[in-house]
């Protein structure tokens, strides 16, 4: 024997077990409820954030302080790492890569490279014959003046980079037929950056489906959320979503298609809409935990935090049934601003559960929190989260 340590080709096939360290790209809520699950697990955890005071500093070992693109702070956050995942897919390239030289990067880097820019997630769907609404990717003000054309009255400006919770996004011609000045006017609004145009569809309801894949090749997928945004913000979301079994199942089938396609080992998130005529089209794909998943923790077998951990350690797969209809609804930092909320009389509520992300100042639109419930119906578990958000 050398003596020498494994390489990250050697790592690649080994299961990480109990005792040793996951590192996370992100300090977030989703790093927080990562770390909590692996803490359960009996793992160590380090995480890299911007804020020393991030959600996860306070249920890690350690917190590595750098931006999303720091390559020195991504080395520190992987050196002695027996495995990294991340949070958020905003992480530059290059400090991926170079995370991925020190120890297994789950889910890797090409995907997240995919999925971090709209308009390369938007061509790598259409060009791979995954369902996807009419769109175009504009590059400049007169490639909008373009596509607005193209796609008819009404349309959705998406920034390709850092957009999310509604930033970075603008709407064209919802009010009356659009003018070149509205056109201009949402051009700048963006920042004047490349984008995705989507042609706005006639909706029925927004769904999504989580799929998770370890690096042995196996894939599971969760039963369908429902989902109800305010904003272009996540306001509630429901499980079992309550959509034909057909549709349930083409569902569950397309995100499976879609991880395996990207090669990912870990999570992947598909947002689709479906429409009053019956399609199923791709909105959105997450390589990571997701909002609209959080009451995994509370409606099925294994969470998925659970399951990001058994992904990035190389566990088997945790079984994604559904054993009970469960709910979330945000709390965003509107509730803090002007009084403190009651949250006793949320907690009045049967089956209802705070989640608090310790985020200490409270900003409008801002996720701060969310309430869960579960119930013996999803219209229970939903109108319980509902009845709870009004009490506070």
């Amino acid at each position: 024997m050398s003596g020498l340590p494994d390489s990250p080709q050697q790592q690649k096939s080994a299961i990480v077990r109990p005792g040793g360290l996951l590192a996370i790209l992100g300090g977030g809520q989703l790093g927080r409820m990562t770390a909590m699950a692996a803490r359960t697990m009996g793992y160590r955890v380090r995480v890299m954030d911007p804020e020393p005071a991030c959600p996860a500093s306070f249920v890690t070992d350690e917190t590595i302080v750098g931006a999303w693109d720091d390559v020195a702070a991504a080395r520190r956050l992987a050196t002695g790492a027996d495995a990294v995942t991340l949070e958020i897919e905003q992480i530059g390239v290059h400090a991926l890569s170079e995370v991925a030289r020190l120890a297994p990067l789950r889910p890797g880097v090409e995907p997240i490279r995919i999925i971090q820019d709209k308009t390369l997630q938007k061509t790598w769907l259409a060009e791979n014959g995954f369902p996807v609404g009419a769109f175009r990717v504009v590059h400049s003000e007169a490639d909008l003046h373009e596509a607005v054309a193209a796609l008819g009255r009404r349309v959705f400006l998406k920034i390709g980079r850092g957009g999310y919770d509604g930033r970075g996004q603008a709407r064209i011609g919802f009010e009356n037929t659009p003018t070149r000045a509205e056109i201009t006017e949402a051009w700048n609004a963006i920042g004047a950056r490349p984008a995705v145009a989507e042609q706005a569809l006639d909706l029925d309801c927004e769904i999504s489906v989580m799929a998770a894949r370890n690096p042995a090749g196996e894939v599971r997928s969760y039963p369908a959320a429902r989902n109800h945004h305010e904003n272009q913000i996540l306001a509630w979301s429901v499980l079992p979503a309550g959509v034909p079994a057909e549709l349930e199942a083409r569902a569950e089938a397309l995100a499976a298609a879609i991880i395996a396609k990207l090669g990912i080992e870990g999570l992947l998130c598909v947002e689709m809409f479906v429409t009053r005529d019956g399609q199923l089209l791709i909105n959105e794909l997450a390589p990571r935990p997701h909002n609209s998943y959080h009451q995994s923790e509370r409606g099925c077998v294994t969470s998925q935090f659970e399951q990001l951990v058994r992904t990035t350690c190389n566990l088997p797969l945790g079984d994604t049934a559904l054993i009970t209809p469960a709910a979330i609804v945000n709390l965003l930092g509107d509730v803090w601003l002007g009084k403190e909320p009651d949250f006793a009389a949320a907690l009045a509520v049967p089956g209802v559960r705070l989640h608090l992300y310790e985020k200490h100042t409270p900003r409008a639109a801002r996720k701060m929190g969310h309430l869960s419930a579960t119930g013996s119906t999803a219209d229970e578990a939903l109108g319980r989260v509902l009845e709870a958000r009004r009490r506070l």
